[in-house]
């Protein structure tokens, strides 16, 4: 799944850190030693955080509109893009086993012409996934 929500980012005293939140989603903070490395560090964290909803069942808030939200004075916003899919893809490669069935002669083609049917499959849930 996409989202999109407002992150804020809050410089500290000495400008040598930002902390940042995802309003929207309880609990979503982290920080970053520069305003690159805390975009990076709140959608790593958004991403985690919409990953576990999703497995878990729980819902999934709505984005506030900005206009809306308690932004902190002195607060940089910024919309952040999460896909909990390509997320997914990069954090979690532990490979499971699944038997599938094929009529004999798709495998016996495929064996012969060297396609490997595993990744096939997985280029093909990818696809469709997307």
């Amino acid at each position: 799944m996409k989202y999109s929500y407002t992150a804020t980012f809050e410089p500290n005293k000495s400008g040598t850190k930002y902390y940042c939140r995802v309003p929207d989603l309880p609990g979503c903070i982290t920080t970053g030693s520069d305003l690159d490395d805390a975009i990076e560090m709140i959608t790593d964290a958004a991403s985690g955080w919409l990953v576990v909803a999703e497995d878990e069942g729980n819902d999934i808030p709505v984005a506030t509109p900005q206009n809306q939200l308690d932004i902190p004075d002195g607060a940089i916003c910024s919309i952040i893009r999460i896909d909990t899919l390509s997320y997914r893809a990069a954090t979690d490669t532990k490979a499971i086993r699944k038997n599938v069935s094929l009529p004999a002669w798709m495998a016996t083609l495929a064996d012969k012409r060297g396609i490997n049917c595993s990744q096939v499959l997985q280029e093909g849930l990818m696809a469709k996934l997307s």
